[in-house]
């Protein structure tokens, strides 16, 4: 990661409202529909990263890193494979933490959106 991205201080981010470039889920990856994923970086630094990320329906594999994020907008359930967990269900408002090495699998029903803080 780099010092180049950096938020401005005491500026407002319209984290709803970015327009993200979706790219499909890779095959190997897709569970369920055809999902896309979109990102985009807000600040990065040698400490972790900090991100607006989406998903469209569908279901999706995925191999966590650190992170920690709240849920803008959609509706999702996330199941864990490994280590095994209880499901949880995302909507707007949901706080979540996710270690590096889970194994999840994402599905979408409504576009998800998150801000995310990841190390």
């Amino acid at each position: 990661m780099s010092d180049d991205l950096r938020l401005l201080a005491g500026a407002v981010t319209d984290a709803p409202g970015l327009v993200l470039e979706h790219e499909p889920v890779p095959a190997d990856q897709v569970v369920a529909g055809s999902p896309a994923t979109g990102y985009q970086a807000l600040d990065s630094s040698d400490a972790g990263e900090i991100g607006v990320w989406e998903m469209t329906p569908g279901a999706m594999r995925d191999v966590e890193v650190d992170e920690v994020f709240v849920v803008l907008a959609g509706a999702a359930t996330v199941e864990f494979e490994h280590p095994i967990a209880d499901p949880i269900i995302l909507a707007p408002g949901a706080v979540v933490r996710l270690e590096a090495g889970m194994k999840t699998i994402w599905t979408v029903r409504e576009t998800l959106r998150k801000v995310f803080i990841s190390r």
